[in-house]
């Protein structure tokens, strides 16, 4: 029996398992056991696929993570042959057709999959709690959320289940969770990984894909293996790559911008997030950088704005399609209330808003470029919020009952009336920002890399995320900043 598991990350394991010193079938079992032992708490993971993975050990397994556990996200990453529900119940039992391109290079990197973790409905929330598998729980405080879009696999990461899972990034989906659970999540440039062939849910390049991991190193190698163009994508991120030996290179000293405002659209940040960032201020000047608050560089509600119509009309689109495949009695039976509401808002909006959308992220990208070129690095918060309790997460009951309505027939009207459905929009936006509290979304917008550090614990051990915002196509400089950081200040990992 293989009792050290959680003590290695991947690249530590992958070491074990090369030099023989432990067999591929003692790790994963190690995995399941672990995931058996935990995950009834947790919920992170709602497909398990130990089947699945005990049969890819009788493979040639190869690569930089031969024979390591690993999770994917139930959604996007389809793996042919395997369920994928996208944290839906219209697709509960479905079994994909084909295997996403990401998954195909997580295998050629030698991962045994034996799981699918949790997520909401089409990734579309801050918080894993779909009504197709339930919450996800915290796990440095049961009680509390692990963040979303892709809190199945920041939880299962953090409770030593896995040293590294797959995840996808919209708004912060990687970023948000990663700081809800205390784990290193990186969210590479538009273009550096890819997210075909079904790019429906890219969102206009808002989304891709990479993990959420215990070590940076891990990411590191897992984007040596999993970067590069796909076909069919409009997007190729530039160099430089080869990120795992780019850690050891000299750093030398950065010029960084901390952005210390005190509210996320106009709501107060909570005061340990803000002494996230100002410790995290004063760890650089001691590492040997310089450091200066700035202001944001751009509008916050510009990019809330634009990234919610963006998203609005992709998911009009995808529903669209949902019903042309099952009929719309189905779809609206089945896809959750907040999703069809996006839908109806997408469907609504005229066509000028989305070309506004469009040129307004080309603008906020332009202002982040003349940032860096005084700057190499923006420091915010991550999340302006340390975890909230689950029952806080749900919405009320009278949002559930206004919900029922807005996506009711007897409310099709009101999205035909421009100054009615502007209202609405609004609406959504304060509803939304005053859920999220977060400062991630800037990233997808404009395609830059970002990541979220576990450099922050509350005084009742929750943690706390920083983050950092790079030059479009730099992820190396973000990458060695922070292999800097964690030889720092160590973040601990939940045993």
């Amino acid at each position: 029996m293989f009792d050290d598991y959680v003590q290695y990350d991947g690249l530590g394991l992958a070491d074990l398992i090369a030099k023989r010193e432990v067999e591929p079938k003692e790790v994963l079992e190690a995995a399941i056991r672990r995931a058996e032992k935990l995950n009834p708490a947790l919920n992170a993971i709602v497909t398990p696929l130990y089947d699945f993975a005990r049969a890819r050990l009788a493979d040639n397994l190869s690569g930089p993570f031969a024979g390591v556990p690993f999770l994917l996200k139930d959604a996007h990453h389809a793996l042919k042959g395997t369920p994928m529900s996208n944290g839906s119940r219209l697709h509960k039992g479905e079994i994909s057709q084909h295997t996403a391109e990401i998954v195909r290079r997580f295998l050629d990197a030698g991962l045994v999959v034996f799981g699918k973790t949790n997520t909401p409905e089409y990734k579309l929330s801050v918080f894993t709690m779909p009504k197709a598998w339930g919450a996800t729980r915290n796990p440095w405080d049961e009680t509390r959320s692990a963040g979303g879009s892709s809190g199945g696999s920041a939880a299962a990461v953090a409770a030593g289940i896995v040293p590294m899972a797959s995840a996808t990034d919209e708004g912060g989906s990687i970023r948000m969770p990663a700081s809800a659970c205390g784990v290193f999540g990186l969210k590479p440039s538009r273009g550096r990984n890819p997210i075909g062939p079904d790019f429906s849910w890219e969102y206009e390049g808002q989304s891709t894909s990479h993990i959420v991991s215990r070590t940076v190193r891990d990411t590191a190698a897992m984007l040596d293996a999993t970067e590069g163009p796909e076909s069919g994508s409009p997007y190729v991120a530039p160099g430089p790559t080869g990120f795992l030996a780019a850690l050891n290179d000299d750093l030398g000293q950065l010029r960084v911008g901390i952005a210390t405002a005190t509210e996320v659209f106009g709501v107060q940040i909570e005061s340990p997030c803000l002494e996230a960032v100002h410790a995290t201020g004063r760890l650089l000047q001691d590492l040997g950088h310089i450091v200066e608050e700035v202001p944001l560089p751009y509008d916050e509600w510009e990019v809330l704005r634009a990234a919610i119509i963006l998203g609005a009309t992709n998911t009009a689109a995808v529903v669209s399609d949902l019903e042309a495949k099952y009929g719309r009695a189905k779809v609206r039976g089945s896809l959750e209330d907040v999703l069809l509401l996006l839908a109806e808002v997408g469907r609504a909006l005229p066509a000028d808003a989305v070309g506004a959308s469009r040129l307004t992220g080309r603008r906020i990208g332009l202002a982040l470029a003349r940032f860096h070129d005084e700057y190499d690095i923006l420091v915010t918060p991550t999340l302006g919020r340390v975890p909230v309790p689950i029952e806080q997460a749900e919405p009320t009951s009278g949002e559930r009952r206004l919900l029922r309505f807005l996506v009711s027939p007897a409310a099709a009207g009101c999205f035909r009336v421009p100054w009615l459905r502007g209202r609405l929009m609004d609406a959504q936006m304060e509803a939304f920002s005053k859920q999220v509290l977060h400062r991630t979304m800037a990233a997808n917008l404009t395609g830059a890399p970002a990541m979220s550090v576990p450099l922050h614990r509350t005084e009742n051990d929750l943690p706390v995320g920083v983050q950092f915002l790079g030059r479009f196509g730099d992820e190396v400089t973000l990458l060695r900043l922070a292999a800097q950081l964690e030889q720092a200040k160590p973040w601990p990992v939940r045993r």
